[in-house]
């Protein structure tokens, strides 16, 4: 469990190929997407909080820090990272938050000891996952010494593309494995934007707890 580092899930999607709503809060397993990644992504930090807009008493039963973003409109991921880090900076002693999107389901369970490893020594730089080759901007270790930074990018310059800011950052990549479940490949970094991929995750969920 890392005490240095905060665990922000990004929940602040307009979810427009769903329908609308919060993916995060949609049924899966014996819960909800959002149980699912709380399952594999809590445990790794001593701090969880989440970022989203409009009523937090919907999140109430998980008992976890709602963050509203700081940046008016809808900014997109970048907003809720930036938010996580003057939240993180403000109230918390830790030096680098890990950001995972709020519908994935399968995230790794190593998720932060790889990234904060990658980074080591290099305390100012970025860590971001990768699988197949592809890269997941939104899985990320980001330096709270950032913020700033990323918030000229987002606010002064209305640049809201994650990888972009990723690339002017000092960075490093992290490739996570595919795993395997009953015979089916799992990217760790699956996310459920269509009505189809909530019922693949559904399946993919029972091959793995069967």
């Amino acid at each position: 469990m890392k005490r240095d580092i905060t665990g922000i899930i990004l929940a602040g999607g307009q979810s427009s190929r769903m329908g609308g709503g919060d993916k995060s809060l949609l049924p899966l397993g014996d819960g909800c997407v959002l149980d699912q990644i709380l399952s594999r992504f809590g445990p790794q930090f001593e701090t969880v909080a989440l970022s989203a807009n409009g009523d937090p008493a919907r999140f109430a039963r998980f008992g976890l820090p709602v963050l509203a973003d700081t940046v008016e409109g809808y900014a997109g991921p970048l907003a809720g990272i930036l938010t996580g880090l003057e939240w993180a900076a403000a109230g918390t002693p830790c030096t680098a938050i890990v950001t995972a999107a709020g519908d994935t389901p399968f995230l790794p369970l190593e998720l932060v000891d790889r990234l904060a490893a990658a980074v080591g020594e290099r305390s100012g730089s970025i860590a971001v996952a990768l699988s197949a080759g592809r890269r997941h901007p939104t899985f990320a270790l980001w330096p709270v010494g950032c913020r700033e930074a990323l918030r000229h990018f987002l606010v002064d310059e209305d640049n809201k593309r994650v990888s972009a800011f990723i690339e002017r950052h000092g960075h490093v990549e992290v490739e996570f494995p595919v795993l395997q479940s009953a015979g089916q490949p799992i990217d760790p970094f699956f996310n459920i934007n269509l009505p189809d991929d909530l019922a693949h995750a559904e399946h993919l969920l029972q091959s793995m707890t069967s």
